[in-house]
């Protein structure tokens, strides 16, 4: 187990070293943010898995998003407020339809108890649309 998760570690590290490649004018560029003690990472562009979970960059038009949030509950979530901590996995979906070249949009996400809260916004800081919570869990 131990060696399992120190090669995960190592993954994660290298993976977070390698420099985000130069935004594509041609594409929107979505970028993710969240608190420092969580963790947002892009999973899917319309369905398709993404091999770098740091950032998304579509082309103009509609397109749907798949994002992976992990953040801490307190005490599990549970009515023992002494318990360990729980980690917990949210997946994310938001859908937009007016993705613009050249355009720098943002998407974040925040912990809601023991579920999730996710906003796309422009950089104007506009909301454009929400993330719905496709579901939530221990896995």
């Amino acid at each position: 187990m131990y060696r399992l998760s120190l090669l995960a570690s190592l993954v994660l590290l290298n993976a977070c070293a390698s420099p985000v490649p130069p935004h594509d004018q041609g594409h929107a560029w979505v970028e993710l943010s969240t608190t420092a003690s969580d963790l947002l990472m892009a999973d899917r562009l319309d369905g398709e898995r993404l091999n770098d979970g740091r950032y998304f960059q579509v082309s103009p038009g509609s397109h749907e998003l798949l994002a992976r949030f992990q953040f801490e509950v307190p005490g599990g979530g549970g009515v023992n407020i002494m318990a360990e901590p729980e980690q917990r996995t949210c997946e994310i979906r938001v859908r937009y339809a007016d993705f613009a070249a050249g355009q720098r949009y943002r998407l974040e996400a925040r912990p809601l108890v023991t579920k999730a809260q996710a906003w796309l916004y422009d950089d104007q800081r506009n909301v454009l649309a929400r993330g719905r919570v496709l579901r939530c869990g221990t896995f």
